[in-house]
């Protein structure tokens, strides 16, 4: 049975090839005390750290520092406490079974080193204060200008793209069919599907820039744009519309964050106003005031310094909240130190929720492009953090935002996760370029979308994305699932396009993203906003596929949907082709439609259009944003 040597694979590898093992005895642990510095790192830095440190983890195990060495790996915890004979590490490391054995290839350890490990184990893994083995990178803040290389490609993605695709033997002129790109567009867009009409005319557009007049178009449809993207910033901002938090936190910014959008409002302005709150935006900055005993690293302060950080600067210092960051190099005092700026006074520092007897004086994470003057009232500061950030000094500001757009398009980010923007990207100069393009543009949030979706890079045919490969290669966008409400918005559009209304964007009620949270929502992945989340899981989940398959609200949705369109009297067959044309932008192959006649009926009936309905929204064309 393969054990934990899934997760230990290549735990002590070396270049030598390696010699059938001979069978050994287990060492007895040494009977000196161990020293971690002297002893065991050195072990461990030259066995270990190729497949299980400074951010990889093959099989989900790391050593970067002790919680994570601890916590084992995917095949459960790789050492006891206390009990070196019962470690699996031990075990793997003598083994002679050539599918378990560490090393998988070269030298095995030495009894002597093992005899070390066993005594270290025993001692209790003792491990130096504040040591990783990560090698922690720390991107650059300053924007940096990148000139385009010469190229005949009209967009300046592309133009970028070029040599990568050299590069990496890609094609780079494969596209995807006109219905599939047109229905992308008005997704990405507007969260809405596109109708049978708008997919005709943009096949019959016989113009050479009709994808982008297109794209231009969309954007130009200020309510729907606006309805569709207040989704993602009130996940952002943890903007509830029902949720009320005890003490005052988590006020709405419904009405301003919909006006900002309808206006296009400049990305720094957006920025400042919800640091610096304006009227309406205070929401944000104001955190969530829970009921009862609240841990130090969850207090109203240190939220806002963790939001702005996570949702503007891609930069997680959750964990740095606590104690010293295990995944990066912020320190608790540092963070302390920038949700000093939102309090009234310099906080008390707390590691582990324990007080140190310290104090953080207000201060920014990046001192190089801008101060904070500690000794200035409150107001002051959080006016002089709003002018920081959105400073073009920082090119941190501008990077992340473009990133986070071209994740939202692409699939997957730049740099990945779009919340750790100190990763390595794989193209800088892309992401550079975009991201001072973007700034030069005055912070226009729509002219980088039309960059990027008027690009040929985004009428690339959509791939899965390989979660185990080593490095990443991009080849077009990743396939994603609709959101839960782009699902329930479809639903609403292809139900409300019986009346023979179809073509003006409408879904016969309010746009599930300015309805309240419900259990259907929520099922789909919608979600409670008592967090900041910038990206939803894209992956289905068991509690979905129950709901979607026999869950009442979605029942009762098609029940709606079976009563609008049987109930003017259409032949199966034009229910049929309106259907597919309306779920999924195009004709019904003829099994298709010899199968759905037979479901609908002949005469059609409600029942029948019920069941069409539902295998349509069961249908990876209509779930999937291809």
């Amino acid at each position: 049975m393969r054990r934990l040597f899934i997760f230990l694979t290549g735990l002590l590898i070396s270049d030598a090839p390696a010699a059938k093992p001979e069978p050994r005895e287990m060492p007895a642990a040494a009977k000196r005390n161990i020293d971690f510095a002297d002893d065991i790192k050195p072990i461990l830095e030259r066995s270990c750290t190729k497949c299980h440190a400074n951010g990889k983890s093959k099989g989900g195990f790391s050593i970067d520092h002790l919680h994570a060495f601890l916590g084992g790996g995917d095949s459960g915890p790789a050492v006891i406490k206390g009990k070196s004979e019962q470690s699996l590490l031990i075990q793997l490391v003598l083994s002679t079974d050539p599918d378990e054995r560490m090393p998988s290839k070269g030298n095995r350890l030495s009894l002597e080193d093992i005899s070390l490990l066993r005594a270290w184990i025993d001692q209790g893994l003792k491990w130096e204060k504040g040591f990783t083995f990560a090698k922690f990178r720390n991107a650059p803040v300053a924007p940096r200008n990148v000139s385009l290389p010469n190229g005949p490609e009209t967009n300046p993605v592309d133009r970028l793209l070029a040599p990568y695709y050299k590069k990496h033997g890609i094609d780079p002129d494969v596209s995807v069919s006109e219905h599939i790109f047109v229905r992308r567009a008005f997704l990405d867009t507007i969260g809405l599907l596109p109708s049978p009409a708008e997919i005709a005319a943009f096949r019959d557009d016989k113009r050479p820039d009709k994808h982008v007049h297109l794209v231009e178009g969309l954007l130009q449809d200020k309510k729907n744009y606006a309805e569709h993207w207040i989704t993602f910033w009130s996940d952002c901002f943890r903007n509830s519309y029902t949720r009320q938090y005890h003490g005052g936190g988590g006020k709405r910014i419904t009405d301003w964050l919909k006006k900002s959008l309808e206006e296009n409002k400049p990305y720094d302005r957006f920025v400042r106003e919800l640091i610096n709150p304006v009227g309406g935006s205070d929401g944000f900055i104001k955190g969530v005031a829970w009921r009862g005993t609240v841990n130090a690293s969850q207090v109203v302060e240190m939220q806002a310094a963790q939001n702005v950080a996570q949702v503007f600067l891609g930069l997680n210092i959750k964990c740095a909240s606590c104690h010293d960051s295990f995944i990066n190099d912020w320190t608790l005092k540092q963070t302390y130190s920038l949700a000093s700026i939102f309090s009234d006074g310099p906080m008390d520092v707390h590691r582990c929720n324990k007080p140190t007897g310290e104090k953080a004086a207000p201060a920014f994470l990046y001192p190089e492009i801008g101060t904070i003057d500690a000794g200035s009232p409150r107001k002051e500061r959080v006016k002089q953090l709003s002018e920081i950030i959105t400073s073009p000094k920082n090119g941190r500001l501008s990077r992340t935002m473009v990133n986070r757009l071209w994740a939202i398009f692409f699939g997957r980010g730049l740099v990945e996760p779009v919340d750790e923007m100190d990763n390595p990207t794989w193209s800088q100069d892309l992401l550079d370029w975009l991201a001072v393009d973007f700034v030069d543009h005055g912070y226009d949030l729509k002219h980088t979308m039309k960059l990027l979706l008027t690009s040929k890079a985004y009428y690339r045919p959509s791939m899965a994305l390989e979660e185990d490969a080593e490095d990443f290669v991009f080849k077009g966008p990743v396939v994603r699932r609709m959101s839960a409400e782009q699902f329930l918005d479809g639903l609403d559009q292809v139900i409300f396009a019986a009346s023979g209304d179809a073509s003006i964007r409408k879904t016969g009620r309010a746009r599930a993203g300015l309805r309240n949270l419900d259990h259907l929502m929520r099922t789909l992945g919608r979600p409670k906003r008592d967090v900041v989340v910038t990206r939803r899981e894209s992956i289905a989940t068991t509690a979905q596929l129950i709901e979607l398959s026999n869950g009442k609200a979605l029942a009762d949705l098609m029940v709606r949907g079976g009563k609008a369109w049987g109930g003017e009297g259409r032949e199966s067959g034009v229910i049929v082709d309106a259907l597919f044309f309306n779920a999924i932008g195009r004709a019904p192959s003829d099994r298709e439609m010899k199968s759905a006649r037979a479901a609908v009926g002949e005469p059609a009936n409600a029942q029948g259009i019920e069941d069409l309905l539902w295998m349509l929204a069961m249908h990876p064309e209509f779930q999937l944003i291809q």
